[in-house]
Parts: C-alpha cells; structure tokens; sequence
C-alpha cells in the first residue's frame, strides 16, 4: 500500500512539473522541481536505464531525502517517472539517502539505500543511525522490504562508525551479492566497507576495501567499484580534503583510485590516484554497466559550497552530467560524453586551419545548446603564449578557458556566469603537454559547461546561470596559432530533457 507521504510528493509532482517544464535544461537530468543531489540507483532494468536521485522536490534548498526516478534508452531523452521511495518508516523517516540498484534474476528491481533515523536524548544529544535498507520493484512501484534494515551496526567491524554508514553499491558476481558502502574509521578519515550477501537480506562483512588513512578526507561517500580496462576502479566522494596542488581541491570533492582486487584480503591494492573531475561542480558519481559492455558514469553537477546560492527564478536547483563513458589508459581514468548523444547534433560549422592572433569571431560559431571541439597549435616557427576561447559570452557576461601551453595549465574563469552569491569561480588544472597542441571539447547547455580535453584525459564541469542570449564565442590566443573548429547545434526538437 502507498504511504501517505509518498502519495503526497507524488501529487505534487502532477500539479507542479507541467509548469516547470520550460525553464528546463535541454539534454541535462533535473528533478523538475525541488532540489536533487546524489544520483541513485543507475542500473539496467528491462531494457532500459533507470536513474534515481536524492530530491526535496518542495524546496530548492536540501530537505528530507526521498527518491526521485527516470529512464532512458539512450542516456539523452530521459523520461520522468513518479517518485520512488518517501521517508515514511521508522528506519528511514528521516531520510531515503543514496544508494544503488539492480535487476534480480527473478525479474524484479531491487533498490538498496541508507535509511536515516535521529533519536533525541533525554538531555538534549541528538543521535543519528544510518543503516542499509531494501525495496522491490518493477520499474514503477517499489516495496520497501518488511524486515528492513538488512545491514546495522551489527554487521559493521569493532572500529566502523553506525553514525556515518552510507551510499551502498551493490552488484552481483555468480550467485553472490556484494555491496561497498562508505565509512568513517575512529581516526577521522574515510574509508571504504566491503560486504557479501547470499540472499540481499542476511550480510557478511569482508573487509575494509581502501581507507583514507587521513590523507585523502574525513569520510569517504558514494563508493562505486567495478573493473575496467585490467583495472579495478573505486570511485569516491571525500569530505574535508585538503588541497594539493592542483589536482584536488578544498572541501568535498571527488577520488578515483586505479589498482587491482585483492581477493584474498578484500583490498584494493591502489596503483594510481587522481582528481574524477577537474571542475567545480561535481560530486557523487555513480556508475551503470551497459548491455553492450561500456561503463558509463553519471555525477551531481553541482558544488555543495555553492548550494546556498540558488538562482531564485528557477523552479529546480541542482542537475547531474552527461553521462559519460570510461576507459583507463596507462592506468589513467579517462571520460568522454556517452556516444549517443551524436545522433542528436544538427547544424554543423567546420573550420580547418584557420590562423589566429587576437580575438576572432567566425560566422555560425555561436550558441548556449552545442557540442564542439577546438583543436589548437603552434603556428610554424613559435609557440605562442596563450589561447582562450570565450563562450556563453555577451556585453557582461562570459566564461573563459585558457590555456597556457608553457606552464600546461588550463583555467576556466565563471565570474561573470551569472552566479548568485559569492562563490568560487575559478579552477586551473594541468594537463599533459603535447608540444603546445590541445584538443577541447565543449558541451554546452542552458545552465552548465562541460569540457573534456584532449579526448578525455580530462573533464571538467560547470554550473552556469548566464542569460540564454548570452550565446557568443570569441577565440584569441596570444602570439600566433592555428585552430580546427567543429561545432553541431545540438537539436531535440520541441522536448527538454527532464
């Protein structure tokens, strides 16, 4: 039977979300109304792909989490699906957090994620417990499992922390379920739980995966863990890492590590470190694995020190990334925008060659809802000192990549993006040098940029509230350069994204 506050969230979305629908991102997933966070849930389910997300839909601010729902058949077109999960148990009434999802060999869908509940003391002391719940679905209903939690405090090691226990993923190997979750360690710092389960309701915990060790954050958030390429990929969210040159920034930000499994004592054995992505808004990437056999990726674009500033005439605050597709190469995490999206490029403008000093405009070369690659080099006999392509760019506004090919570092500048609030707005990242060749990748939609350079050695990603007639592109470098431009309108006839 439906729960009254799932019924509740369900009829808002009926009255609310047909008026949203025009102020809507084009190709980029929302929640329509209302704030999302987290995706959840990023699975293959009957064909088609399923994405939940943590979603307040009655406020554009964080709220008692409950799960929102669409799918896709192409990661481009999404379709809006009711609500899934309500706060509405004693275990989880104060929130439905981040989890994952699978299709079970019995055709069901099932959904594990952290129920939330906080009890008060008689002397004021609030406490918080964060356990592993289940649901069953078929795409549309889902049940929360009777005996939930499946996963407690009980199942955790000596040392775990019940307080902050969250974000499992789970996935199946032979006739066995197993499943990482994120944990805080009596030090501090974040660490990754690895547990085994024969029938998704009685769990066996394995070992700690990878810590933190209080080098890399005080807690690590939304595990992901998968093979890839000859590697073993664990993706995860620390809080409070420090900053370190310039690959990982200040605050909450992102961590990929690359190495191999240890079967025999339930580790990652890690080979390789880096940033996931480059930008400042990105968090909490999940993963699903396709039927054609490509790992796809898909991330909260947003900062969350930056989630206090709203724009206050948009019906939605919060949107993930394109989805994107992974590879390692030389033991490097790369990501390139999933292959579908090609299909819906349109008009294309192609400039091979062309010489450039100073700003340049080249004619049809403009737009807020594009997909479009800038190669550029030395002109024969010097490098020059820089290049910058602006886009989103009008009398006021602009955003700025610059490239600077003797230091090997691009800066991307959103201070006049439109952004409410003070905010950071400015992220230089390094970048592998080719003789003063770069290849840049932008996609470009109504409230965001995403670049990917050099065929995805990196990524980057940014929100940005610039006016839709913002939509100039200025080229200029500093000193002599040659560039090849492709650019495609990108076209999805009279639909928005959701």
């Amino acid at each position: 039977m439906m729960s009254e506050k799932l019924r509740r969230v369900r009829a808002f979305e009926a009255e609310h979300l047909p008026a949203a629908a025009a102020a809507l991102p084009w190709y980029h997933v929302t929640g329509g109304v209302g704030w999302i966070n987290d995706p959840n849930g990023f699975s293959l389910y009957k064909g088609e792909y399923h994405l939940f997300f943590q979603y307040h839909p009655y406020d554009n601010h964080w709220g008692p989490m409950h799960w929102g729902h669409v799918k896709t058949r192409d990661f481009v077109r999404w379709e809006r699906l009711p609500a899934a999960l309500a706060p509405d148990e004693a275990y989880d009434q104060d929130g439905c957090f981040s989890g994952s999802a699978l299709e079970l060999p019995d055709g069901r869908h099932l959904l594990l994620y952290t129920g939330v509940r906080k009890e008060r003391d008689e002397d004021g002391t609030e406490r918080e417990f964060q356990t592993q719940c289940i649901a069953f679905g078929d795409g549309t209903e889902y049940e929360k499992y009777p005996q939930n939690p499946v996963i407690t405090a009980a199942d955790l090691p000596p040392e775990g922390s019940a307080r902050d226990f969250r974000d499992p993923k789970i996935w199946r190997e032979g006739d066995v379920y197993r499943a990482v979750a994120g944990n805080r360690m009596p030090d501090g710092s974040g660490a990754v739980l690895l547990f085994e389960s024969d029938d998704l309701r009685a769990w066996r915990y394995l070992g700690i995966l990878a810590a933190s060790g209080r080098r890399r954050g005080r807690m690590w958030e939304c595990p992901d863990f998968f093979p890839l390429d000859g590697k073993d990929v664990l993706l995860v969210s620390p809080q409070e890492m420090k900053a370190e040159g310039l690959e990982f920034l200040e605050g909450n930000v992102t961590l990929c590590l690359v190495g191999w499994f240890d079967r025999e004592h339930s580790r990652l054995i890690r080979e390789r470190e880096q940033t996931i992505d480059y930008g400042l808004d990105f968090y909490a990437p999940q993963t699903v694995q396709t039927a054609d056999g490509r790992r796809i990726m898909i991330a909260w674009m947003q900062y969350w020190n930056s989630v206090d500033c709203p724009p206050e005439d948009l019906p939605f605050f919060g949107q993930m990334t394109v989805p994107r597709e992974l590879r390692v190469r030389d033991g490097r995490l790369l990501q390139t925008p999933v292959r579908e999206l090609a299909a819906y490029r349109g008009e294309k403008r192609e400039y091979c060659d062309v010489p450039l000093s100073g700003d340049l405009a080249l004619p049809g070369v403009r737009g807020r809802c594009l997909d479009m690659t800038v190669t550029v080099r030395p002109a024969e006999g010097e490098m020059y000192q820089s290049f910058r392509l602006d886009v989103a760019r009008d009398e006021e506004n602009v955003v700025s990549i610059l490239y600077r090919p003797a230091s090997g570092t691009v800066r991307v500048d959103r201070t006049r993006s439109g952004y409410p609030g003070n905010v950071l707005n400015v992220r230089e990242f390094a970048v592998r040098e080719r003789d003063g060749a770069i290849r840049l990748r932008v996609l470009l939609d109504r409230y965001s940029l995403e670049l990917f350079v050099n065929d995805g050695e990196q990524a980057a990603s940014f929100t940005v509230y610039t006016k839709a007639s913002a939509d100039g592109i200025i080229f200029n470098t500093v000193g002599s350069a040659r560039i090849d431009v492709e650019k495609y309108e990108l076209e999805f006839g009279d639909e928005r994204s959701v």
